[in-house]
């Protein structure tokens, strides 16, 4: 018998590298779990080995082991070539030993699993498909070839052979179904990590681009006196001066004075939230989210109003990166694919907040339509593509960092299809509906009484 688990590499990105280290540790201990096995066979159980060539085939192990130690960095990484190469090298290794040991009656064999399903969570389909082919082959040889056990009387250790049937067709049963089970939850958390990644990156720029909007605001507000004192008193001056040189300067100072007016307001188009103003208007949000979108060629129309029974007055929310990019995301999403018309229809009551984005283009597709606002989505194993703009190759990543932006704000997002009873002037709203669903207390401000001074300003920690 032999007891193997092969040195092999944890999961890593597919197509992606294996770090040789760990490479060496895990076959160290696979060495030493065969050694252990095989002693307890030879010598505990007294089962007849081939010890000599068993030993050879586990030697071939150290010898590998060594010369990546010793050649090698610690720290490499395996591009995917030397990954497969390792696996063949496993897997046979693995099959010679069996051989030894009594094929397939020895349980041991259930470890050829392991190289094929370590490739499906490493590799790509490709070379999963070449090694998982070559089990199947190693194992069907193995229910033929093999040296069988005996006993130290002679006696020879073997199953009945509808057992050894029944184990190979479980064995490439588990070669097929575990590699295909490894591939696609490995491929589903990698799609799901990149994601994720992106929307964490995405999330960063937006609060980066909230806080030099916060600096620009908080500098134009604090020169904003100064200035104008400034400009007031270099006026003054430009007026009592006789002497035509100073009257030049006063209107230098002037001119300069107004010009600075001018960057700040300039600037103060790149961001307008402020530290000391964390609320804003719903209205003013929303605008804002869609503010980079209404120059595209496609007509904005923004309706605000409460629901029946709710105050008509604006609420204040609060004015988070999340709520804005996520509701900009889905705002892209509608003018890219609408034909010349999107609505943002913006509602409030005592009890939620929702925001629903609508566009006359052609829709989400039905089959598609359960699956949106998943990452890297696919139809029929290709990315799904726009025939009206074959530049665009659509992966599902921008709906998927706005859903996820805003389900961390509270929100429930859901997406659906318009119809004809959407009626608007002119044409009807038969295009893709995005709604967003915030509960009350999530994201609008908590009114105790009248508004307080918001106090001086205070200087900005970095």
């Amino acid at each position: 018998m032999v007891d193997t688990s092969l040195g092999l590499a944890t999961v890593g990105t597919r197509g992606g590298v294996v770090r040789l280290r760990t490479l060496i540790i895990l076959r160290w201990l696979a060495v030493f779990g065969q050694i252990f096995a095989i002693g307890v066979a030879s010598f505990f159980l007294e089962l007849k080995i081939e010890l000599g060539l068993c030993f050879l085939a586990i030697g071939a192990s150290v010898i590998t082991n060594l010369v990546a130690h010793f050649v090698y960095p610690e720290n490499r990484r395996m591009p995917e070539r030397e990954v497969l190469i390792t696996l063949l090298f496993d897997i046979s290794q693995l099959a010679f030993l069996l051989y030894l040991t009594g094929g397939l009656n020895n349980p041991f064999a259930l470890l050829m699993l392991a190289p094929v399903t370590v490739s499906a969570m490493t590799l790509r389909a490709g070379p999963t498909f070449f090694l998982g082919g070559l089990a199947v082959v190693l194992v069907t040889l193995l229910a033929y070839y093999y040296v069988p056990l005996r006993s130290d009387l002679g006696f020879v250790l073997r199953m009945p052979q509808l057992f050894v049937v029944g184990f190979w067709v479980a064995m490439v049963i588990g070669i097929v179904f575990l590699g295909i089970y490894a591939a696609r939850v490995t491929a589903e958390t990698t799609s799901m990590s990149k994601a994720l990644l992106a929307t964490q990156m995405a999330l960063s720029r937006e609060q980066k681009l909230t806080d030099l909007g916060g600096v620009i605001a908080a500098a134009a507000h604090e020169l904003g006196t100064p200035l104008a004192t400034i400009k007031l008193v270099s006026a003054e001056l430009l007026d009592e001066l006789e002497d035509a040189d100073l009257r030049e300067d006063a209107a230098l100072i002037r001119d300069q004075a107004d010009r600075c007016r001018d960057i700040l307001h300039s600037m103060g188009r790149a961001g307008k939230d402020d530290r000391h103003l964390h609320t804003a208007p719903l209205s003013s949000v929303i605008k804002d989210a869609a503010e980079p979108h209404t120059h595209r060629g496609k007509t904005l129309n923004f309706k605000f109003g409460p629901r029946q029974g709710a105050d008509d007055k604006t609420p204040n929310i609060y004015r988070r990166p999340e709520i804005i990019h996520g509701v900009r995301n889905l705002i892209q999403n509608a003018v890219d694919f609408a034909t010349s018309q999107v609505w943002v229809e913006v509602k409030w009551s005592d009890r939620e907040v929702i925001v629903r984005v609508l566009d006359d283009g052609p829709g989400y597709p039905y089959d598609l339509l359960g699956r949106i606002g998943d990452p890297f989505i696919k139809r029929g194993g290709k990315r799904e593509k726009d025939a009206s703009r074959p530049e665009y190759e659509g992966m599902g990543l921008g709906l998927f960092i706005a859903k996820t932006l805003l389900e961390r704000s509270g929100a429930r997002v859901n997406f659906a299809n318009g119809s004809d009873r959407h009626n608007h002037p002119g044409r009807p709203r038969y295009g893709a509906i995005a709604e967003v669903i915030w509960p009350t207390e999530a994201i609008v401000e908590a009114s105790d009484g009248p508004s307080k001074p918001l106090g001086e300003n205070k200087p900005i920690e970095i």
